[in-house]
């Protein structure tokens, strides 16, 4: 495939999140965000970062809104799946939700599909929607630390 060197970051970031070490003997790898995912909210918390940064250059690339709908969704199932306990872990790493939204990203520069309305609607509209998911993202992981703090402090009989 293509090299991009507009999207490069956006390659990098999906690899080191989602593909950093190949399990030997498969062509599976895992990657920092299923690392960090280990910690309750806190991963959810920094993985949505991550994944905040892709959709940011997507934004840059002008793509479609339906696309970075998608890419929103996928962000969105990340976050919900940080939710299950060990289960969620394991489905977050089969999930790869960076990796998704760079090949998304990827086919729309490949493809030379960018939004030709002015650019300030544009703009307004996209950030909008990203700040939207990645928004209800980050709400859910707060969510997420603070039932575990009260889980915790209940159990220490605070």
């Amino acid at each position: 495939m293509r090299a991009y060197p507009d999207i490069a970051m956006s390659r990098n970031l999906a690899r080191v999140t989602d593909d950093l070490v190949r399990i030997p003997g498969t062509n599976f790898g895992i990657g920092l965000d299923a690392m960090v995912g280990l910690v309750p909210g806190i991963g959810d918390v920094v993985g949505t970062g991550l994944s905040a940064a892709i959709m940011a250059d997507a934004v840059r690339q002008r793509v479609p809104l339906h696309i970075l709908a998608r890419m929103g969704w996928n962000v969105l199932v990340d976050a919900l799946l940080g939710f299950v306990p060990v289960v969620g872990d394991a489905a977050d790493v089969l999930h790869r939700a960076n990796r998704k939204n760079y090949r998304l990203l990827e086919r729309c520069v490949a493809e030379d599909k960018h939004v030709d309305a002015s650019v300030r609607t544009y703009v307004a509209l996209a950030v909008s929607m990203v700040i939207g998911f990645i928004g209800v993202a980050l709400v859910l992981a707060g969510l997420l630390i603070w039932g575990l703090i009260a889980g915790l402090g209940a159990l220490l009989g605070g």
